[in-house]
């Protein structure tokens, strides 16, 4: 019988996840009651992914913004010096009250025109014909306001983010600059935290390098349990999520022993070999506001092993084109089944791939079920997804 239908992924509903519970036990009980109730026929190399945060909820994984205040103050003794964080109140509003808790001098460093994630401090364009080099310049936020004026406010949240992260000082104990000027940075605060995500290691190395007295990134706060909060000894503050007024949610710990555990599970229950992960935040671009998605330090904490690589695929329409243009219909068909099912296993460099997504198999993966779960209100906090590995040439 000809096949009609490739990949689907579907968002299941769960219930309410809340500390100590067994997820893995409820992560298979959805997946039972979704099989059955939609007479749905699970195969080898299903994928189960799991939100990250449902992980942390059930983990407990939170932590007082007063712990955090407690381990800066372990760590930096005068001035503490934010690097590069993103414009969120989401991520990182609560961390920056934290910081400005420990009441000693807050000199925060904020990227121009945008953040690494795309956020815009101020439309882009009343740079243009001035004098400012955004590489090189280091602004003052009077400096700041002379330029930016009344657009100044983030054309989706309507949010003036260095008018918020001014109103969490403590004894007016904020300062905020605009600079991508490294060396500007250690000339005024010498004791560095770094809040960029993505480029984190080499900015900790260059901090280092360009002498700073202290240097530290998110990663290294909240590594261990204070007064009994929860804690990420690999990620620490990265992947965090406003919980409350006074306090967040961090990313999971253990992710790994989590989708072997379900893996285990779903094999016993329905002798296949399905596929699980953990997500966070998908790996993609907003066309219009330029945000890149991405604010959680790895798409994927947590896979088992048959979702490690990249896609190895041959692009349908560049062969169909070239190295079959004179086939049409069935003749066509077969040939290019064919071709796929003896494809190189390694298409690196192969004019056949060209156009195909370079990206890891978990990232791919994470952002479609991000997309599928959405962010609010859906109630859809786990993802089937199948047939991804399939191609052209399955019956």
């Amino acid at each position: 019988m000809q096949r009609y239908v490739g990949t689907t992924a579907m968002g299941l509903r769960a219930p309410i996840v809340k500390k100590g519970e067994d997820l893995a036990e409820i992560v298979c009980d959805v997946v039972k009651n979704t099989v059955e109730s939609n007479e749905i026929k699970l195969r080898d190399k299903d994928v189960i992914a799991v939100t990250e945060s449902l992980l942390a909820r059930s983990q407990g994984n939170y932590v007082d913004i007063s712990a955090i205040t407690k381990d800066l103050n372990n760590k930096f003794d005068k001035k503490i010096g934010i690097v590069y964080p993103i414009t969120s109140r989401n991520r990182f509003s609560m961390i920056l009250k934290a910081c400005a808790n420990t009441e000693k001098e807050i000199n925060i460093f904020l990227n121009y025109p945008s953040d690494e994630v795309g956020n815009a401090l101020f439309d882009e364009s009343i740079l243009y014909g001035s004098d400012v080099n955004i590489y090189s310049d280091t602004l003052t936020e009077e400096e700041y306001r002379k330029i930016a004026g009344d657009k100044s406010v983030h054309p989706f949240t309507g949010v003036d983010y260095v008018e918020l992260y001014k109103s969490y000082a403590v004894n007016d104990n904020i300062k905020i600059y605009l600079s991508n000027n490294p060396s500007d940075i250690v000339e005024l605060c010498d004791e560095i935290l770094v809040a960029n995500i993505h480029d984190r290691n080499y900015l900790t190395s260059l901090f280092k390098n360009l002498g700073a007295k202290t240097v530290y990134n998110l990663s290294h706060i909240m590594t261990e349990s204070i007064d009994g909060s929860g804690y990420n000894p690999d990620y620490g503050l990265y992947g965090s999520n406003l919980a409350s007024d006074h306090s967040i949610k961090l990313f999971p710990r253990d992710a790994q022993d989590f989708v072997e555990k379900v893996q285990k599970t779903l094999k016993e229950s329905y002798s296949k070999d399905i596929e699980v992960m953990v997500y966070g935040d998908g790996a993609f671009k907003d066309p219009v506001g330029k945000i890149w998605e991405l604010a959680d330090p790895v798409v994927s904490p947590g896979f088992t092993k048959g979702l490690e690589g990249t896609p190895n695929e041959i692009k349908i329409k560049y062969i169909a084109d070239t190295k079959f243009d004179a086939l049409k219909g069935e003749d066509a068909v077969k040939a290019i089944r064919e071709e796929i099912s003896q494809k190189e296993s390694n298409l690196m460099g192969n004019n056949a791939s060209l156009g195909t997504t370079p990206r890891r198999i978990t990232d791919l993966l994470g952002s479609l079920s991000d997309l599928v779960s959405g962010s609010g209100d859906k109630g859809t906090p786990i993802v089937l997804i199948q047939g991804y590995f399939d191609n052209f040439a399955d019956e």
